[in-house]
């Protein structure tokens, strides 16, 4: 066995490279939260172990993220004020549940349950989100307490108590912004570190003092043992819903990740094992009084970039952290509110860029979806922007697939082809045969509509057949079901044959469940329109 095999040297370079850009981090997004720095380490080190022993990623890096820390903050901020003792107790509970939720998603397959959020609604959230946190951070980069938390009347007041501001404290966050933002290239530089370190000097010095900049503030580190919250069922239910956003926020976030860099290199996915093991991260994390955990992107793309090659980049990371915990953890109290919150800001700054949402302008696709989502979130916070933005994308698709678009095919060029005639004129209609092919699948909320949009169609021209090919539909519901026995009862009222072609075996089984003489096995084994169309050919020669 090499030198190399036994010291992954690329691991410990990229977990060393990450643990400075983690540990920052960690603290800055407890601070968005509301808690204490103690929080957010602790689930760094909870993310980083865990998903390394359980999850399928090899780059994933599982750590607080922002997009969580500012969900559970909006969600609690519903339901007890800022400053509440209670305030702490509710978020590792609410961690807790979301682990919950996460782990029974995994175990019930849920994988893909992030497609639910459509892309552009994601990307509009994420960029909403983005301005919030940066506004919110403000405060701490120019020294002030403004009296509402809200988007607008909060950066209202900032402007307009601009002479109170404290220029050093600008300075000192615009600089470590700068700083950030010229030198994001060099990714196994721990920029971010080396200005926590730069920022603790001045304070140490009394530099800090003497510009009138505050400074984190001395916390009490205990190295927490598991417990679960205690809680009223009243309040255990109240975090449910909260709970359901932050888990789909957290797996939504990680999915994409984990995601781009699978397919970057090939390596095999497994969501619903993915779900598991950020489920038991964010269970034990609430037990230990930790933050959520997700898989970040840039913290992602920076361990990929810093040549990791394996899951224990991520285990050399924690080890890192542990080691500062235990040795310099009393240094945290020392670091500058405008420098924590320059990383904040540097870190979400990659959301808000314009350039993703000009593909849907361009495509003159889901443009409206996506600024929704921005300003669902501005307007009405990060909790329910999140639920408005999809709940808006449901109801689209919904309104989309709820008008019918029906294609009328006809044989091309006398083959086997069957073809929608309004794109092919030349193709040529079977006489005395309709036949119909709905472009969407069938359910409750366009049923009836493709029904009537048939019968409509019948009325035109004297049928003897109607072929209904439902090669887009994979499933039946009830109200589908009954839809088509009313259809098949006009037609059979009407002495019109129907046939049922290219149906799915799902389809097929739902309709030898309802088992009636309205559809017989021989109305649905048409493998094809041709088929179908040949079957009644047939019979109406044997006829004659």
């Amino acid at each position: 066995m090499t030198v190399a095999k036994k010291i992954p040297i690329f691991d410990v370079i990229a977990g060393l490279s990450i643990a400075g850009l983690l540990l920052p981090e960690a603290v800055a997004y407890s601070n968005i939260a509301g808690l204490s720095p103690q929080s957010g380490l602790v689930a760094l080190v909870l993310g980083l172990v865990l998903y390394g022993l359980i999850g399928n990623s090899r780059f994933a890096i599982v750590s607080s993220t922002s997009s969580s820390a500012a969900v559970i903050s909006s969600g609690l901020a519903t339901i007890v004020v800022f400053s509440s003792p209670e305030r702490a107790t509710l978020a590792y509970a609410l961690v807790f549940l979301s682990g919950i939720l996460l782990v029974i998603a995994g175990l019930f397959k849920l994988g893909e349950v992030t497609h639910f959020i459509a892309k552009p609604v994601l990307k509009g959230f994420s960029f909403g989100l983005a301005l919030s946190i940066v506004v919110k951070q403000l405060p701490a980069v120019i020294q002030v307490h403004p009296a509402h938390s809200d988007f607008f009347r909060q950066l209202w007041e900032m402007l307009q108590g601009y002479s109170s501001w404290n220029w050093h404290a600008l300075v000192m966050g615009l600089s470590a912004f700068l700083i950030l933002q010229f030198t994001q290239r060099y990714k196994t530089i721990p920029v971010a570190l080396l200005l926590i370190i730069l920022g603790i000097g001045l304070n140490v010095m009394g530099y800090t003092q003497e510009w009138g900049v505050r400074s984190v503030g001395r916390f009490e580190f205990v190295f927490p043992s598991a417990s679960l919250p205690h809680l009223n069922m009243n309040s255990w239910l109240q975090l449910v819903e909260m709970a359901l956003a932050v888990s789909l926020i957290i797996y939504a976030e990680s999915y994409t990740s984990i995601r781009t860099f699978a397919l970057k290199y090939n390596d095999p996915s497994e969501p619903n094992r993915d779900l598991i093991a950020l489920g038991v991260g964010n269970i034990c994390s609430g037990l230990l009084k930790g933050m959520a955990v997700g898989a970040g992107y840039s913290a992602t793309s920076a361990n990929e970039a810093a040549g990791a090659k394996s899951k224990k980049s991520a285990w050399v990371a924690a080890l890192a952290v542990v080691i500062f915990l235990l040795c310099f953890r009393q240094y945290i109290a020392n670091i500058p509110e405008p420098i924590l919150a320059s990383i904040v800001m540097y870190a979400v700054s990659g959301h808000i860029r314009f350039t993703p949402f000009k593909q849907y302008f361009i495509w003159r696709k889901d443009r409206l979806l996506s600024m929704i989502a921005i300003w669902a979130v501005i307007i009405f916070g990060v909790l329910n922007g999140l639920i408005i933005a999809i709940i808006v994308s449901i109801l689209m698709m919904l309104k989309s697939y709820s008008v019918p678009q029906i294609a009328w095919l006809g044989r091309l060029n006398g083959g086997h082809d069957f073809v929608d005639i309004d794109r092919f004129p030349e193709a040529v209609l079977p006489d005395g045969i309709l036949i119909a092919r709905p472009d969407h699948p069938i359910f409750f909320a366009n049923a009836e509509k493709i029904s009537n949009a048939i019968i409509h169609k019948l009325s035109e021209q004297n049928y003897q057949h109607v072929i209904l090919n439902l090669e887009e539909c994979p499933s039946l519901d009830s109200t589908s079901v009954e839809e088509l026995l009313l259809l098949a009862q006009h037609l059979q009222d009407q002495q019109i044959d129907l046939q049922l072609a290219r149906v799915r075996r799902s389809v097929a089984q739902t309709l030898v469940y309802v088992n009636s003489p309205l559809f017989p096995q021989s109305s649905y084994t048409a493998q094809s329109v041709d088929d179908a169309v040949q079957q009644y050919e047939l019979r109406a020669a044997s006829a004659t």
